[in-house]
């Protein structure tokens, strides 16, 4: 035995079977390796006669430092006279879906909750994942415990979220934020499919011996299906120059520009910051996003919107807050007046970010252009652009924009010709 490191658990080999390697600084602290590779830590007693042992959790999201943390308090609990794995047992078969949904998030804040691409969870996916789990899942199934929870519950929650009945306006926690909760099946399909990552954590901490959300149809999630016409396109520039002229807020008005002409989620448009912005490379270059560092293609238009951005001094940010520091945060509400001075319904903020990739679809661009141009990491094209834009890329970026540019204000604007590209020898 050896006291147990990150490095002598990496050079753990996995075997045919699987094997413990135990610490002999804290008597009982192990870790368990799988044939698989998998290694997970462990802490192990005696109750009475029998022989116990509890999961603490799986090396990598879980340090060796912290597992080792958490087994002396499993262990200590043990000397006090009491059976951890008993009071687990007791405790699972109690346990509710609310008392699961604080669990689950409280493992997501430590990290261990993985998202897409298997990095951690950002705050912005939790901080939309407490909103659901608060608006929906705590108020139809809050109630329920966890190990009675079957198909037919699931297949309910999804038809009552669908049909509204969850619906709700509410102040939230962000200065002045009000949050409106309509439901509607694509807030029944977002939000299953987070019930279904909950109960999958559930199964994963022995909680539950299967996942009740698994071969529960979810509604066809529609929100990416609407895009802007030509015509949309055209009554939303009227609309933003009427607002101009009617001297609505300033961010908001740059802020829709930004969000129409770029393909950039809200988000990435709230939080830009002026050091992100590199005029000389055609980019942005933002610091972080929803896929971590990325670097955006931009067109002429945009740099043209923000040269008339004036920058406020000790303050990072392109759209400021109208009172104190930091970032504006009344883009939400901007677009919705935005959208109803227009008269245009279901147009949203991500409805913008859908239609920018259509029309680089109707003007012929690839798939992988497209992704790249969008900052989504599907593939290998995607991750070439990463350090240095290459000119087609930006090129191309600039033709969307001046596209989208030209059908808002009937300009038809002049388009960047795409270089042509020599295969080298």
């Amino acid at each position: 035995m050896a006291k147990l490191t990150k490095r002598l658990i990496d050079g753990l080999e996995p075997k045919s079977s699987d094997y413990f390697e135990w610490d002999d600084e804290l008597p009982g602290f192990g870790v368990r390796v799988w044939p698989t590779g998998r290694k997970v830590y462990v802490a192990q007693y005696r109750a009475g006669v029998r022989t116990r042992r509890v999961k603490v959790g799986t090396h990598g999201p879980l340090t060796v430092e912290e597992a080792r943390k958490e087994a002396k308090g499993i262990l200590g609990d043990v000397a006090r006279g009491e059976d951890p794995q008993e009071d687990r047992v007791t405790r699972r078969k109690s346990l509710t879906v609310s008392q699961l949904c604080d669990n689950y998030l409280q493992a997501a804040e430590r990290g261990l909750i993985m998202g897409k691409g298997g990095r951690a969870k950002k705050a912005s996916t939790l901080y939309t994942d407490r909103g659901r789990i608060d608006r929906h899942i705590r108020p139809l199934l809050g109630n329920k415990l966890v190990r009675d929870m079957t198909q037919a519950d699931v297949a309910r929650f999804i038809r009552d979220v669908a049909s509204g009945k969850t619906a709700v306006v509410e102040k939230t926690e962000r200065k002045r934020g009000k949050a409106i909760v309509e439901g509607g099946t694509g807030a029944a399909a977002r939000t299953a499919g987070l019930l279904g990552g909950i109960l999958s954590f559930a199964v994963s901490e022995g909680v539950i011996p299967f996942n009740p959300a698994t071969g529960v149809k979810r509604p066809a999630d529609n929100r990416r299906q609407r895009r802007l016409t030509a015509d949309e396109y055209k009554a939303l520039g009227k609309a933003l120059a009427a607002a101009e002229a009617d001297a609505e807020t300033a961010q908001g008005i740059k802020g829709a520009w930004l969000l129409t002409l770029t393909g950039c989620r809200l988000g990435e448009v709230e939080n830009l910051k002026w050091a992100e912005v590199d005029d000389d490379g055609g980019c942005f270059r933002l610091e972080d996003s929803k896929e971590g560092a990325s670097v955006r293609p931009i067109g002429r238009p945009v740099f043209d919107v923000l040269a008339t951005i004036e920058r406020e001094k000790d303050n990072p940010f392109v759209l400021t807050a109208l009172r104190g520091e930091g970032a504006f945060g009344g883009m939400p509400g901007a677009w919705r007046r935005i959208v109803k001075r227009a008269e245009l319904e279901g147009i949203t903020p991500h409805t913008l970010r859908h239609s920018y990739a259509s029309v680089a679809g109707d003007l012929g661009f690839t798939e992988s252009t497209i992704a790249a141009m969008l900052g989504h990491a599907a593939g290998t094209v995607t991750s070439r652009y990463v350090h240095h834009l290459d000119s087609v890329l930006i090129a191309a970026a600039d033709k969307v924009a001046r596209t989208i540019h030209g059908m808002m204000t009937g300009a038809e604007g002049k388009v960047v010709q795409l270089p042509s590209r020599k295969r080298k020898a």
